[in-house]
């Protein structure tokens, strides 16, 4: 199970409504969420990032973040995208619920729950 905290997502979601795209969900250096279409800072990087909780790289040792992400989501890198109006996502943006991910071979389940 992943966890996306609340104050961190929900930047992501507004930008991916504003700009009408998906959200991305990545998992290559750490696991997080991004709009498809984001602003960009001067070193060409996205700047709005929702890392998942333990898999942010600037923050978690590499053993750490590296070891949560194969166990949650195996060792390829992926993307796959998801609609910011899905209901899961307006929850989020009206509450202060988090969001939990988890996956199998073939899907991803995605829940809101209380914040930790």
């Amino acid at each position: 199970m992943l966890r996306f905290r609340n104050a961190d997502l929900r930047p992501v979601i507004e930008e991916a409504i504003a700009n009408t795209c998906r959200i991305a969900f990545v998992k290559d250096h750490g696991v997080y969420l991004l709009a498809e279409r984001r602003k960009k800072g001067p070193d060409g990087r996205a700047k709005t990032l929702a890392y998942a909780v333990g898999c942010n790289p600037k923050l978690d040792a590499f053993d750490n973040w590296w070891n949560l992400a194969y166990e949650e989501l195996g060792g390829d890198d992926f993307v796959e995208y998801l609609n910011p109006k899905d209901l899961i996502f307006t929850h989020i943006l009206n509450s202060a619920d988090d969001l939990e991910l988890t996956a199998t071979e073939t899907e991803l389940h995605l829940k809101n729950v209380s914040p930790s």
